[in-house]
């Protein structure tokens, strides 16, 4: 499957996961903005595709990227953000959401494991009662978070500055 195959629409998503699921793989889901992909996001999305045999990464659309991060962001389009996710080896799917967060798209696809970063704790995931809920297990993944798109972006700045 080319990059660009990896990118789907939530419908399809479903569709395709119900076949994976029948087939007896357990799909993991991840999620973010990834809006200039660095190490921490290959190494987040690296750990999290070890917790089962499928990886799904849902991607934030422009509109909810601008809502979380803030005037200026996103850097790069949804579509490319959606491409260079779907390009790393260990990502099964992608789909774009364009809610803030990303509980309407854990409650269609019904993942197996629903994979964070190291900046939360099983405790203080947003989605983790919906999870509950739903029976999908939260896993904690990836290197401690020393790795920032905001922090690279103002490294890059000072640079262009100095």
């Amino acid at each position: 499957m080319n990059t660009r195959e990896k990118i789907l629409s939530r419908e399809a998503l479903v569709a395709e996961l119900a076949g994976e699921r029948a087939n007896g793989r357990h799909i993991v889901f991840a999620n973010g903005c990834f809006d200039i992909l660095h190490v921490g996001h290959v190494r987040y999305l690296s750990a999290a595709r070890r917790e089962g045999e499928l990886l799904v990464v849902g991607v934030n659309s422009d509109r909810s990227t601008r809502m979380l991060k803030g005037s200026g962001r996103p850097i790069l389009p949804e579509m490319a953000r959606a491409e260079l996710v779907a390009a790393l080896a260990t990502v099964d799917y992608v789909t774009i959401f364009d809610e803030l967060n990303v509980e309407p798209l854990l409650t269609a696809l019904r993942p197996d494991v629903h994979a964070k970063g190291t900046d939360y704790t099983v405790e203080t995931v947003p989605e983790r009662e919906l999870a509950a809920r739903l029976g999908i297990r939260v896993a904690i993944t990836g290197d401690p978070k020393n790795h920032s798109t905001r922090d690279l972006i103002a490294s890059v700045r000072g640079r262009a500055d100095g």
